[in-house]
């Protein structure tokens, strides 16, 4: 399916403005696939699906080497964020958090997102993990700004909302790297 076709399953948003991050708040939608699109599928290697997320803004979830891809926007596919994941073989959450601002001319529009992903390093020898991703959404800049693990810190839903707020506003994806929050992995060599 072309992108003309992807940016067609779902209608709504063109650009988002500057959004302040006191005026945001949570929305949350199911990643499950049963209302996706198969965009693509290598079976047994990698598939590819358009998926509606916050009020029909368009969502792109891929599964490739065991590794799971989520990105946002008409151009998911051209954002950073089709290309990160975590290192190891992961999944991700049933559920995708989403932080909302008011745009005076578009209304609601997503700002950020916060998606768990579950980390399989049984090949390590060690406990398998959890991290809270943070992923800035805007149009030609989407992408993780964020990573808090969400075993070794109690309060990680938190700590995610506060990276959210404190580094998606003004984050330039082309020169910044993403940061860790929190306790790290006490399995990590960081």
């Amino acid at each position: 399916m072309n992108k003309t076709v992807f940016s067609g399953i779902v209608t709504g948003i063109l650009a988002l403005g500057p959004a302040d991050a006191q005026e945001w708040r949570s929305a949350y939608t199911d990643t499950d696939s049963s209302n996706c699109i198969t965009l693509s599928v290598d079976p047994g290697y990698s598939a590819e699906l358009a998926c509606p997320g916050y009020k029909g803004y368009p969502l792109l979830i891929r599964d490739g080497d065991l590794r799971m891809f989520v990105s946002y926007g008409f151009d998911a596919r051209d954002e950073m964020a089709a290309g990160q994941t975590m290192p190891n073989f992961n999944s991700i959450g049933e559920k995708l958090e989403w932080l909302i601002a008011d745009d005076a001319d578009l209304g609601e529009q997503p700002v950020a997102s916060i998606l768990r992903y579950h980390l399989d390093r049984s090949e390590g020898f060690i406990p398998d993990t959890q991290v809270l991703v943070v992923t800035r959404i805007e149009p030609g800049n989407t992408c993780h700004v964020a990573y808090i693990d969400a075993l070794a810190n109690r309060n990680a839903n938190m700590l995610a909302r506060q990276a959210a707020a404190d580094l998606v506003p003004g984050w330039d994806c082309r020169t910044m790297e993403a940061r860790r929050i929190g306790n790290p992995d006490p399995h990590s060599a960081d």
